[in-house]
């Protein structure tokens, strides 16, 4: 693995290292590798020469902007760049901190070099607990090449192709839609389909929400007389109230370095209706993360096994005691419930969740269960990293609460006599007989008349 500044990074890795995929797999089972669970693929035939050929290794580059918190929804990209790992892809992870920036200024200035290294902490950290070999994996910061002189002659030459119309468009879906928006906005795909051509990639890869920046790129960067990448998109999982997972939104995601009282408490309370498979992201994310993870697990068991090396330490997949050889998930139920439930895919899952053969709060306790076990490597290696401490309070500093500013009192004196303290004015003892005699005359005198 290593951390590389210049512009179109090359693998120092030969044709002749070969990944253990690269030796026992053909190219079309590599195929199926980098493609699988995968809800779209563009240009997959340029994959499938390059791996048909066999004289080098396909190139892909994966893109994240460091704005907010990563939560565990970045597990299910991390979960694909295993597959292409796996699969001997040459792989770029562009940590995109100009794009974070222009963004609608989502990562200020002062605070986007620290998320970078962020990002890239909590990116290393998973990508090493799923055990995938990353002496393929490359990191880059856009800024290292996005200001050159030569990346910056291109982005004015397709800023004199590209109409507003189409820019606006393609990133209708990822820059954030205000009502009177940046300039910066417009600008941001194309520099994503720049990237494509900078960062030397065969394909790229990202969310289905990026589709509009993909079919852009492929559409302008023949254009600039650059060649046309192939795109390959996963599917976005709802978050937990059942809309778009969003790191500005805390309730909808459970952070990577939550605690798992927190992420009990926070599968607890999300949307899971009995029944429903759509809008669900409680169940949508077992298929996109935890059975992914179990199945890669299993396969590392079956193979340590098939080479006579012991097996006991490998992380399990997740099932129960008792369960099937081919099962990659179970549901724990007591026995006077009618005991657990085994599943060998998440087709078999979704189907017995839509006939409520599954009630989601056994579902929530068997995902609530496999995220903890998911984040407890990535929590052990954040406490175990100073380092890596001091570069979170740098990049989400904690809020600090307004000082509520108490009310000064003023001091208003009472009037003469008034007051707690006032004493009563002493009495001149003749001149109040005096003031008696007059009152008396005063009433005979009435009296009289």
């Amino acid at each position: 693995m290593s951390f590389l500044t210049p512009p179109n990074p090359q693998s120092t890795r030969t044709w002749e290292t070969k990944t253990p995929a690269e030796i026992s797999k053909s190219p079309e089972e590599r195929f199926e590798l980098i493609t699988r669970r995968l809800q779209e693929v563009l240009g997959g035939e340029t994959i499938k020469n390059i791996l048909s050929e066999g004289q080098r290794h396909p190139k892909c580059y994966w893109g994240t902007a460091p704005t907010g918190r990563p939560h565990i929804g970045y597990l299910v990209p991390l979960m694909k760049l295993s597959d292409f790992l796996q699969a001997g892809v040459d792989l770029t992870v562009l940590l995109a901190d100009v794009h974070a920036f222009l963004d609608n200024m989502k990562a200020p200035l002062e605070l986007v070099e620290h998320r970078t290294k962020y990002y890239k902490f909590v990116i290393q950290t998973v990508l090493e607990s799923l055990d995938v070999p990353t002496d393929q994996l490359t990191f880059v910061t856009g800024s290292s090449y996005q200001l050159t002189r030569d990346y910056n002659l291109d982005a004015y030459r397709l800023a004199a192709t590209v109409t507003e119309h189409d820019s606006k468009k393609a990133g209708a879906e990822v820059v954030k839609q205000v009502e009177s928006p940046l300039l910066s906005g417009l600008l941001y795909p194309g520099l994503q389909a720049l990237d494509e051509e900078y960062l030397g990639c065969d394909f790229q890869f990202g969310g289905i929400d990026q589709r509009k920046i993909f079919t852009f790129a492929e559409l302008y960067l023949p254009r600039l007389g650059y060649a046309k990448r192939g795109h390959l998109m996963n599917a976005m999982v709802p978050g937990l109230g059942g809309g778009k997972m969003s790191a500005s939104d805390p309730n909808s995601k459970i952070d990577l370095l939550e605690a798992p009282e927190v992420v009990k408490k926070k599968i607890k309370l999300a949307f899971c209706e009995e029944g429903n498979i759509e809008e669900n992201g409680v169940l949508a994310f077992v298929g996109a993360v935890i059975i992914p993870v179990s199945q890669l697990r299993k396969e590392r068991i079956e193979a340590a096994k098939a080479a006579g090396k012991p097996t006991d330490a490998l992380p399990k997949p997740f099932v129960v005691e008792g369960a099937p050889e081919d099962a990659v998930f179970s549901i724990y139920r007591d026995e006077k419930w009618g005991g657990s439930s085994h599943y060998k895919s998440f087709a078999e899952i979704q189907q017995d969740f839509k006939d409520k053969k599954i009630h989601p709060g056994d579902l929530k306790t068997a995902v609530t269960n496999g995220i903890n076990e998911l984040l407890k490597p990535i929590r052990a290696a954040y406490e175990a990293s100073k380092e890596w401490q001091e570069v979170e309070a740098l990049a989400y500093p904690k809020a600090v609460a307004p000082v509520k500013k108490k009310k000064e009192k003023v001091y208003h004196p009472p009037p003469p006599g008034k007051g707690r303290n006032a004493k009563p004015a002493a009495v001149d003892p003749a001149a109040a007989h005096a003031e008696a005699e007059a009152a008396k005359q005063a009433s005979a005198a009435q009296v009289l008349a």
